[in-house]
Order: structure tokens, then C-alpha cells, then sequence
């Protein structure tokens, strides 16, 4: 390249020189005006707001916001009470269509019970197939069922449900909720420890029942309802213990995202009296509950025996909040500075945090927003943008507010610029010398 340069008229060197000169700053000047790598980003120095997504409709107790992962850029929002509602994703939409009604077989009699969860299958597109999590009555249940799709694309067919499973619920409460479809191509739902107060019948730390988990099934064969994947922990297990958890040690997770980037598996676990937790589930995991609530102790409360323990990543005490509803990691574009982020929240504060996690441990955590919202869940759309579901009727999404002007430095950027400029500098020696 240098021999080939060396060899340009010096008529020619006159005008490159400038020129490469001239390429070099205004790449300079790109680069240092470039939008900040997010991992550069304080969170306690990021300001991001919320705003009313829709802000001509409003929801009953709406659950969850989701997408089906179509392309469509439809959304659809969960009502507890058992109906699903698909609208257009445009804040000038006036409408929704109701997806599904199953009102008459959900028991939202308890404050914790209802239709609580909702995942669309990978295949949707062509199988049209959708699986609930909702409480039944009669006796007390959970139940995961699986619908198809009527002709009308916005419409489920109600007489299309398979039961897939049922699981027996103690008390109204700790029913957990979340179903999602992980990478691997597996179902996974979440379980709450039964309920009451303190996991009297401790399940959290028993495997021989389904309860205080989270399950993991392969619900794409045409034999069974669900199969167990052949790499679950507990397959093979002679103790009784069930062979479809993937983690267990769990009070009430309710909400769980898995980050479509590192495919790591996110949870709030609702903690009894003192701390609330976000945990990390890797699988083959025991995390803790009854024996710990965070990172403390809880039965016994001092001396717990620790070992084979999975702990949280993170943890916050009951002075900033009651109860974590679980979040996602931001994936979109309306707030760059807050990519790779996991955000969560609390239903009782309105508290919302933002934390970032390098794959070992915590390495940033702030406080976001402090609002006056029931947070009732996280949900993102088809483009990774974030929305929180509000006990008060409205879904609001995350939009960024006087991001900071901070200039990116990339190394790419920086080694153009000196070797244009050592090119330009060597151009003009050459040229002296040829003088």
C-alpha cells in the first residue's frame, strides 16, 4: 500500500493529502458523536421515563403484555380474570378484539388466582397453538392448557383446549403463573410453593411434588400431552422426585423472562416477610426457599445449612418494596443506554430498578424509576421494547428522557483515524523528499 502511494505524482499528493486529512477528521468527529456503548452507561446515570402506551384503552387487572412472535405487530394484553386481548401495537389504536374468553372456567376468587400466564408456541405461525396457565375451583388447581387457532387470526378457539396439566393448590396464593417457551424449544412454567404463609408443607424443598418450581416439558410430541427432556435433572431420579423440574427452592416466582440474546433465564421470587430476589436459573438448581429468603437465613433463622444452595443475584429489603414482580432484559431501542439491562419491579412501591450481570456477578444496579404504580408485570413486543402492565388500568412503556451526550470512543474509530493520518503524515515527507 505505502510502495503504491509513494509512487503518486506529486500533483496528486497535493490533493490527497488535504483530503486524507480532511477523511480523518470527519471520522473522528463521527466517531466521538457515535451513541455510547450501553455497557458505558452508569445506570444511576441513565433517565429514562415512562408513558401510556394506548392511551385510549384501558384493561381490567391486566397480568402480562406479550407478542406471538409472528411479525404481525400486534400485542396482547392478559386480563386476570380470563380474557386475552389482541390491539394493534400504535398509541393511536381505539380498540382490542378479544383473543380468548375463558372466564367461566378461571377462579380469580383469590388475589393471586386467575389467568396468569400466556406463551405463544415457537411454531405459532403455522401450528397456531397458545398455552395458558390460569387457577381452577373445585378443588383448588392450576392448570396449563394448550388452545388452537379459529379461522379469525385474532380469535383462539375456546373448544379447542387440551388440558396439558393439572397441579393441586393448597391454598389461594403463591400459584407463581409465568409460561414461557425457552430456546431450547421447551415449556417452561413457573410454581409457586402452594401458598399460605412460610411454606408450612415444604414444598419449596421437596421434589417428590411439583409445587415451589420451575417445570421444564417438551410439549412438541403427538403420543403424549408432554414429555420430560431427556437432560432435566431429576430424570431417572428413584426418590420420587418429579422428573419434569428444572429448578427448585422457589416461594412465588411470578414473572420470569429469558433474555433472547444469552438466553439466560431471569425470575422475581416473592419473598415471605423481609427480601425480595431476582435469581438467575441455570438448571439443576436448588434457590434456597424454605431455608433462605435472599441471602439470609430464614429456617432456621441464624446457622441455615448453605450447602448445594443456588443464592440470588440480587436482593432489596422490605423498605423499598413488598413484592418483586419480575422483569426482562432490554432488548429494544427506544432507551439504548439501558441494553443488556434486566429490569424489574415492585407491585407495592412502584420502584423500578435496572441491574447489569456479567455472567458471574452483578456489576451495576440503580435505581430507574420510582412511581406510583401497582407493577402487575414486565412484557415486551416483537422489537424488544419494554412495557409494564398497571393494576391501574393503563400499560406504559419505557421511553428514554435526557439521555446524557456522552461521546463512544471505539477502537476502530480511533485506529482509522491515526493510520489516515500517518498515511497523510508520510504522503507529505515523501513529498518534501521528491522536492
Amino acid at each position: 500500500m505505502l510502495v503504491f502511494l509513494s509512487k503518486i505524482r506529486t500533483s496528486v499528493l497535493g490533493i490527497t493529502c488535504p483530503l486524507l486529512f480532511g477523511v480523518a477528521i470527519t471520522l473522528g468527529l463521527l466517531t466521538f458523536s457515535a451513541p455510547i456503548d450501553a455497557n458505558f452507561h452508569p445506570l444511576d446515570g441513565i433517565e429514562a421515563e415512562i408513558e401510556v402506551a394506548f392511551p385510549s384503552l384501558t384493561f381490567t387487572r391486566p397480568v402480562l403484555l406479550t407478542h406471538a412472535g409472528d411479525g404481525s405487530g400486534r400485542v396482547f394484553v392478559v386480563e386476570q380474570a380470563g380474557r386475552i386481548r389482541v390491539l394493534d401495537n400504535d398509541e393511536g389504536v381505539t380498540s382490542f378484539v378479544t383473543f380468548l374468553d375463558i372466564t367461566s372456567s378461571v377462579s380469580d376468587s383469590g388475589n393471586e388466582e386467575g389467568l396468569l400466564g400466556l406463551a405463544f408456541a415457537p411454531d405459532y405461525e403455522t401450528s397456531g397453538e397458545v398455552y395458558v396457565h390460569y387457577s381452577v375451583a373445585n378443588p383448588r388447581r392450576s392448570r396449563i392448557s394448550r388452545f388452537g387457532l379459529s379461522e379469525d387470526p385474532d380469535q383462539a378457539d375456546e373448544a379447542s383446549e387440551e388440558v396439558v396439566l393439572e397441579v393441586p393448590q393448597p391454598f389461594a396464593n403463591h400459584n407463581g403463573g409465568a409460561v414461557e417457551f425457552g430456546p431450547d424449544g421447551y415449556l417452561y412454567i413457573a410454581l409457586g410453593d402452594g401458598g399460605s404463609g412460610g411454606d408450612p408443607l415444604g414444598h419449596g424443598q421437596d421434589t417428590t411434588t411439583l409445587l415451589g418450581s420451575i417445570l421444564r416439558i417438551d410439549v412438541n410430541g403427538t403420543t403424549h400431552l408432554y414429555g420430560i427432556p431427556p437432560d432435566n435433572p431429576l430424570v431417572g431420579a428413584t426418590d420420587g422426585s418429579r422428573e419434569e423440574i428444572w429448578a427448585y427452592g422457589l416461594r412465588n416466582p411470578w414473572r420470569m423472562s429469558f433474555d433472547p440474546v444469552t438466553d439466560r433465564l431471569w425470575v422475581g421470587d416473592v419473598g415471605q416477610g423481609e427480601y425480595e430476589e431476582i435469581d438467575l436459573i441455570e438448571g439443576v438448581g436448588n434457590y434456597g426457599w424454605n431455608t433462605m429468603e435472599g441471602f439470609h437465613c430464614f429456617s432456621p433463622p441464624t446457622g441455615c445449612n448453605q450447602a448445594g444452595l443456588t443464592l440470588p443475584v440480587a436482593e432489596y429489603d422490605h423498605s423499598e418494596g413488598c413484592s418483586v414482580t419480575g422483569g426482562h432484559v432490554y432488548r429494544g431501542t427506544r432507551v439504548p443506554a439501558l441494553t443488556g439491562a434486566y429490569l424489574y419491579g415492585d407491585y407495592c412501591s412502584g420502584r423500578i430498578w435496572a441491574l447489569r450481570h456479567d455472567g458471574n456477578q452483578v456489576t451495576d444496579q440503580a435505581l430507574l424509576l420510582d412511581t406510583s404504580l401497582q407493577i402487575a408485570s414486565f412484557g415486551v413486543d416483537g422489537s424488544g421494547e419494554l412495557y409494564i402492565a398497571a393494576f391501574d388500568g393503563n400499560i406504559y412503556r419505557f421511553v428514554a428522557q435526557g439521555l446524557p451526550a456522552v461521546p463512544a470512543v471505539t477502537t476502530v474509530g480511533i485506529v482509522a483515524m491515526l493510520a489516515i493520518l500517518l498515511i497523510g503524515s508520510w504522503l507529505r515527507l515523501s513529498r518534501a523528499k521528491r522536492v
